[in-house]
């Protein structure tokens, strides 16, 4: 298979551009998350940025593979994976810029059921694609987990 560049670079620039913007968005997030009550298995601060920059660089990647398809099934994922985007870009804000704890957690069982609606859409159109949301829907989560945990310590 030939990578088409223009479109691999197309699709890591939305799904990083949508990173970039959410941690523009909230800065000083990290300050806030080391102040809560935390539970066990918390990770460090720094680590968030780290697996979330792995997370939408595969994101991007998975999007390359399914709008390079020729399947008829690549424009719904595509829209799946669009949604799920803007649902992960405002989880940050409600979570660090509002803190809205509870209802974060409720946006992310949301982004969740999106994932797997996303992974499902990608494996009809390319299984290497869907394969690679796996880590993000495992970091949900965990993420889930944590979210819960803060609402109720906090």
């Amino acid at each position: 298979m030939k990578i088409r560049w223009k479109m691999l670079i197309l699709q890591l620039v939305i799904s990083l551009g949508v990173a970039g913007l959410s941690a523009l968005s909230t800065m000083n997030s990290m300050e806030l998350y080391q102040s809560l009550n935390q539970p066990p298995l918390s990770p460090p601060g720094w680590l968030f940025g780290v697996v979330w920059t792995i997370l939408f660089t595969l994101m991007g990647i998975s999007a390359y593979l399914v709008s390079v398809s020729d399947s008829k099934d690549k424009t719904p994922a595509l829209r799946i994976y669009g949604i799920q985007l803007a649902v992960n870009f405002f989880w940050s804000i409600l979570f660090f810029c509002l803190q809205a704890y509870w209802f974060a957690f409720v946006w992310l069982i949301l982004l969740w059921v999106l994932i797997l609606a996303m992974i499902v859409s990608f494996a009809k159109v390319s299984f290497p694609a869907a394969m690679l949301q796996i880590p993000y829907l495992l970091w949900v989560t965990f993420a889930g987990y944590l979210s819960l945990a803060v609402a109720l310590l906090n």
